[in-house]
């Protein structure tokens, strides 16, 4: 099997660049579907429809019924045939995005994503994550090409709530330890081929990227200061996650998190918050040295991303939930089985009850 590498057409970071939205989108059509939010289009509408003044395109704005599910799909679908569109644009946040890749892919068209946060790495993949209407986890929808232009406003993201963009870290950190996995088990990525070594080095930088910034990072953002540290932090969470998971691949981790989805009690929580969590476990059954697993758990506790069961939100602890969030995590068609070695539910079990006892024995409690 090859070794494939992939990635968006361009990426643009930087202050104010929502402003240039209408000049960058000229470039790809004469009519776009802008997918955002009720609470985006209030807060930065006006600036959007200013940066289309004087452009040879038009748009016309949907919002977001919160889902990326199959039959938000198909209704933007029949948004953009009724309305003429031919490309879309996704603003906001992780399923936002992915639904837009997605409307794009069946429409044939192309798509341009603009995060309001830097919560994910999937606004650089060509990969949307399909769930019911009600928030489980169904499938991957692996996408023929990636996004035509990821812009990134960093004067945008930094007013966004900083549990984000940690949640963003927690998505991160997951990468180099995923890309390593499949390395080690020769399985093939998300791209569909094995891993380059230009992967694997974004993947380590992303890590250590995060290690290094992280919590500079956050206090810089709770303070509202957009430092090199927060550029570095929104570049990692965003380009250099996208481009490491995507063509260095997913393992144990991101199944891990699509466990969690079965249990309701976790639904408020972000994905990178249970990725963060999926990632601690993911170590624990790879039984790396307590010296390492502790300052992985350390630098979670220190940015604020939950360690233990009850952080994530499920505050009676039983068998029955544990493993039901097992076994989903070890579906036949998820990335579980590109660990090195064969995992069981049982093994998943008790590494996501280990995760948790360690959660509180770092944290004192």
């Amino acid at each position: 099997m090859a070794k494939v590498l992939i990635s968006p057409g361009k990426y643009i970071q930087g202050s104010g660049e929502m402003k240039k939205i209408g000049e960058y989108a000229a470039g790809y059509g004469k009519k776009a579907l802008i997918l955002i939010s009720s609470g985006g289009k209030k807060r930065i509408g006006a600036e959007i429809e200013a940066s289309f003044q004087n452009q040879d395109c038009t748009y016309q704005f949907d919002l977001f019924n919160g889902e990326c599910s199959k039959n938000e799909i198909n209704r933007l679908v029949a948004v953009m045939e009724q309305e003429n569109c031919d490309f879309v644009i996704g603003i906001g946040g992780g399923k936002i995005f992915d639904t837009a890749k997605a409307v794009a892919y069946y429409k044939n068209t192309p798509v341009l994503i603009c995060p309001t946060i830097a919560s994910t790495d999937a606004p650089c993949s060509a990969l949307s994550v399909i769930y019911t209407d009600e928030g489980v986890f169904e499938e991957y929808l692996f996408l023929p090409s990636n996004p035509n232009l990821v812009l990134m406003d960093t004067d945008i993201i930094v007013k966004s709530p900083v549990r984000l963009t940690v949640a963003g870290i927690g998505d991160a950190l997951a990468t180099y330890f995923e890309a390593r996995a499949c390395q080690r088990s020769d399985a093939a990525t998300c791209a569909g081929g094995k891993a380059t070594g230009a992967a694997m080095a974004l993947a380590k930088l992303c890590f250590d990227t995060l290690m290094e910034e992280g919590v500079k990072a956050k206090i810089a953002l709770e303070a509202g200061a957009c430092t090199e540290s927060v550029e570095k932090v929104i570049e990692a969470n965003t380009l250099l996650s996208g481009l490491g998971f995507e063509s260095g691949g997913l393992a144990g981790a991101h199944a891990i998190h699509n466990g969690f989805t079965v249990l309701e009690e976790c639904h408020h929580m972000y994905h990178g918050e249970k990725v963060a969590f999926g990632t601690i476990t993911q170590l624990i059954l790879e039984n790396i040295p307590m010296e390492e697993l502790a300052d992985i758990i350390d630098f979670c506790i220190e940015v604020g991303l939950p360690v233990t069961l009850k952080q994530l939100g499920v505050q009676e602890v039983t068998d029955e939930k544990i493993m039901a969030v097992a076994t989903a995590a070890c579906a036949e068609n998820d990335t579980l089985h590109n660990m090195p070695f064969e995992v069981t539910p049982e093994k998943v079990k008790s590494a996501i009850l280990a995760a948790d006892a360690y959660g509180h024995y770092f944290l004192g409690e």
